[in-house]
C-alpha cells in the first residue's frame, strides 16, 4: 500500500474548511482525499436554504478528484474545527465506499492536533457497492 502523508491531507483539509460555507450550521468541514497517483483534492461543505441542497465537504473532494480523472482513491482526511473528531455522514460513507477499498483509510482531525483513523469497511459494513449491481444482471426475469 502506498504511504499516506497524513500531515499534507490534514493540511489540505484545515485549508478547505477555512472556505465552508455553513451559514446554518455554523459546522465548517474541510476533507482532502488522495488519489493513486498521490494528488490531493480537497473540499468543502455547501450549505443552502433547503436543507436537502447541501452538498459534504467528503463528496465536494471526491467530485473534484473524478472531475480530475481519478477513480482509484486511497485515503480520506476530514478536518472539523471541534473536539469531538467526526466521521463522514452516511451518505458520504456510501459515496467514498464507491471510490475507495473495503480497507482504505478514513481519518478525522481537529484543530488540537488530534487525529482518529478507521477502516472504510468498519464504518460502513456491508456497503451497498457496484459488485451488487452486477449481480442484479443475473437474476431469473422469469
Amino acid at each position: 500500500m502506498k504511504t499516506i502523508n497524513w500531515a499534507a491531507l490534514e493540511a489540505a483539509a484545515k485549508d478547505a474548511a477555512a472556505q465552508a460555507y455553513a451559514p446554518y450550521s455554523q459546522f465548517p468541514v474541510g476533507v482532502a482525499v488522495l488519489a493513486e497517483n498521490g494528488h490531493i483534492f480537497a473540499g468543502c461543505n455547501v450549505e443552502n436554504a433547503s436543507y436537502g441542497a447541501t452538498v459534504c465537504a467528503e463528496r465536494n473532494a471526491i467530485a473534484a478528484a473524478v472531475l480530475a480523472g481519478h477513480r482509484k482513491l486511497l485515503a480520506v482526511m476530514v478536518y472539523t474545527p471541534q473536539e469531538k473528531l467526526t466521521p463522514p455522514c452516511g451518505m458520504c460513507r456510501q459515496v467514498i465506499a464507491e471510490f475507495f477499498q473495503p480497507d482504505s483509510l478514513i481519518a478525522s482531525c481537529n484543530h488540537l492536533g488530534q487525529q482518529q483513523h478507521w477502516e472504510l469497511q468498519y464504518l460502513l459494513p456491508d456497503a451497498f457497492t457496484p459488485n451488487y449491481l452486477a449481480a442484479s444482471n443475473k437474476i431469473s426475469k422469469d
